[in-house]
């Protein structure tokens, strides 16, 4: 089974690599602005521990190969601007190919998400991962909406995953 990671694949802007342990540190910032997490219940309430528990899943999806996010670093500085990657879910009891994208808030409305989405999108299909992709996103989080609609997909359905209303936006290849 492949591992679904784009290491060492690029975009315009973005270089993608796996995540590191020594990450931590400039990721955190995520969990400390509250908008970040604000449509998502069942997160630890503790910065540091949300981002541990968070790089703990994204290393056990690395391990069993279930795809996981990647890190997005500006080609130009290395700086992490983001993570972003095609991630193995169940979703209503089935097996689905998700691209996940979350961006750090001081690189919020530069265009960085659907870059890396788009990126991700065409890798899958590229490869052939998958006839299929979906995003995963809270009934809420609008801006994300966008980010799905501006890669091509469309909403699907609206169901509940891990306790949280979610919308599900799929693309299909061709």
């Amino acid at each position: 089974m492949p591992k679904y990671l784009l290491e060492n694949e690029e975009s315009e802007r973005l270089l993608f690599r796996k995540l590191q342990p020594s990450d931590f540190e400039e990721w955190l910032p995520f969990y400390h602005d509250p908008r970040s997490t604000q449509y998502w219940e069942g997160l630890p309430s503790d910065s540091e521990e949300a981002c541990k528990v968070q790089f703990d899943r994204v290393f056990e999806r690395y391990d069993n190969d279930l795809g996981g996010m990647n890190a997005l670093t500006l080609k130009n500085s290395g700086q992490l601007v983001g993570i972003c990657g095609l991630l193995v879910q169940i979703v209503d009891g089935v097996e689905e190919l998700e691209i996940g994208y979350s961006i750090l808030p001081k690189f919020w409305l530069q265009g960085y998400a659907v870059e890396a989405a788009q990126k991700c999108k065409h890798y899958a299909f590229q490869e052939g991962f998958s006839e299929s992709l979906i995003s995963i996103i809270h009934v809420d989080n609008v801006p994300s909406q966008k980010v799905a609609l501006k890669n091509g997909m469309f909403l699907d359905k609206t169901t509940t995953y891990k306790d949280n209303p979610v919308h599900i936006f799929r693309v299909n290849q061709g």
